[in-house]
């Protein structure tokens, strides 16, 4: 019988996060987690890296990792006659990774 060794060769990462960098980003997560844990089931409005913009309510955060529920505020903002559409996005969750967010700010 072969030893684990033997059987797989030595794998050369192609990419290794810096030890200052691994500091910053842990430290970024952990702040952004006290931060949403601080303001669970607020309605906020996201901003991610990427400019795409968010509603809802924060709902969970979990190894860096915000669950927002989307919101359904506004979707009877415009005029129907009768009961406003069903919101299809109602009670939706968006995983949103913690690295990807630019901004959040209370409603």
């Amino acid at each position: 019988m072969s030893s684990p060794s033997q059987v797989q060769p030595q794998l050369k990462p192609i990419y290794q996060c810096g030890s200052h960098i691994h500091r910053t980003l842990r430290s970024v997560r952990e702040q952004l987690h006290q931060l949403c844990d601080q303001h669970a089931n607020r309605l906020v409005v996201i901003e991610t890296m990427d400019g795409d913009v968010f509603e809802g309510y924060i709902r969970h955060c979990h190894n860096g990792v915000l669950y927002l529920t989307l919101s359904n505020e506004g979707c009877a903002r415009a005029f129907f006659p009768g009961p406003p559409p069903p919101n299809p996005y109602a009670n939706f969750v968006l995983p949103l990774v913690l690295f990807n967010l630019l901004t959040i700010s209370l409603l």
